[in-house]
């Protein structure tokens, strides 16, 4: 990742998602697509194993928090739940799954990791940005490659001016 420092907050969301991708993926109910979602930041050395099982905990004590959209959930933990680095992933799931939450069913996850309060907030800002347009998300859904998820991210940054 040339070019990033991450000491002034400046990871961008495509930087973040490189290697983070899956799509068509299938989960029989929430805790299997957060664990995929965990999973995608586990291979990438973003978080230890430990992280993934405390994402599922914590959704379970606060509830469908997550479920920060219609169709689209961030379940993360606390960045001493095994947090290495900043880190995202994006799971386009098969089929949908349910939080219990009025925003079911979900059809997106992003796994989120954060080392401290400060180094995720550029991207997390153009998420929060691409999020609150609901033909991104559509977009996203029919997603078929991760390919597919990187352009869908690349041309809605470039068209609100996120890129940077």
């Amino acid at each position: 990742m040339a070019g990033v420092d991450r000491h002034k907050n400046s990871l961008s969301l495509l930087d973040a998602i490189n290697d983070t991708v899956m799509v068509d993926a299938e989960a029989s109910d929430w805790v299997e697509a957060v664990r995929l979602a965990g999973f995608l930041l586990y291979r990438g050395n973003k978080v230890k194993e430990e992280y993934v099982e405390a994402m599922i905990r914590t959704t379970k004590e606060l509830g469908p928090y997550a479920v920060i959209a219609p169709g689209v959930a961030i379940p993360h933990a606390r960045p001493e739940d095994g947090a290495i680095d900043v880190g995202f992933s994006i799971v386009v799931l098969k089929k949908p799954v349910k939080f219990g939450s009025p925003n079911d069913p979900v059809y997106i996850v992003i796994g989120f990791s954060a080392i401290d309060r400060k180094t995720h907030l550029k991207a997390l800002q153009q998420l929060a940005n691409l999020l609150s347009k609901p033909e991104f998300i559509e977009r996203l859904k029919k997603a078929r490659s991760p390919a597919d998820v990187k352009e869908v991210v690349r041309e809605f940054m470039s068209s609100s001016g996120s890129s940077s």
